[in-house]
């Protein structure tokens, strides 16, 4: 009879398993992408006429960034106006590339109680010829968790890498030409010429993860840059959002 109990026990514990493998497999994981404050690139292409001249580079990099999502069981979501938290509940991560206006106080403080209660956020900002930090207050955002935005990397090479460890496995090519400098946080991302100014840091902030980019190029999915190709944008977002959906 003892035998016969353990025998169905373990026949249990495997079905449970095997549905919550199935479970969790059938989740998608929500990405929600501001599109709401003068973002300099992205948008969302089911909003923009056809007559557009930059429909078919955004319709490039949301495939793209489809590809990244997709290892994940990820769908694209997009914020067209001001970002509250009840939206930001629903969300896994929270995308905001080079924005060019302010973020409201009440913003702000959503990003932050969504990261310190377990949110994940991928911010990116460029150098001032795109948006500077005075168009935009992503430094608000960022002050609670000890990173900063702050002037151009001075490098006159173009290129960059990651390092092996946490977010990528291994050291990967990166597009990148003369960054914003950030300071905080773990850096993993360089260009070329020196590393006394990282362009990407990581950070956790308890159960909540942040990357935080100094150059758009990568997340732009540019792979070619001043005759050089073969830059790693598809491998490094995806490592990128592994680890933020982990």
């Amino acid at each position: 009879m003892n035998m016969i109990k353990v025998i169905y026990s373990a026949v249990l514990i495997v079905c449970f398993t095997y549905v919550s493998i199935l479970k969790t497999g059938g989740e998608s994981s929500k990405i929600l992408i501001d599109v709401g404050h003068g973002q300099r690139f992205w948008k969302d292409p089911k909003m923009m006429n056809e007559n557009d001249g930059q429909l078919k580079r955004v319709n490039y990099m949301t495939d793209e960034l489809i590809k990244t999502v997709s290892k994940f069981n990820g769908e694209l979501v997009y914020a067209q106006n001001e970002i509250a938290y009840d939206d930001l509940k629903q969300t896994d991560v929270l995308f905001i590339h080079i924005p060019s206006t302010q973020y409201s106080k009440k913003e702000v403080k959503s990003i932050q109680k969504y990261v310190k209660k377990g949110g994940s956020l991928f911010l990116t900002m460029d150098v001032d010829y795109w948006s500077s930090l005075k168009q935009t207050n992503v430094n608000d955002i960022l002050e609670g968790f000890d990173i900063s935005y702050e002037g151009k990397i001075p490098d006159s090479l173009s290129g960059g890498y990651t390092t092996k460890g946490t977010i990528t496995k291994e050291s990967l090519k990166l597009s990148y030409h003369g960054g914003r400098i950030v300071k905080g946080g773990v850096p993993f991302c360089y260009g070329n010429q020196t590393k006394a100014f990282p362009f990407g840091v990581y950070k956790e902030v308890g159960k909540g993860k942040i990357v935080v980019m100094g150059d758009g190029m990568i997340s732009l999915y540019m792979t070619t840059w001043k005759d050089v190709s073969n830059y790693q944008c598809q491998e490094f977002m995806q490592s990128v959002f592994k680890w933020l959906l982990e």
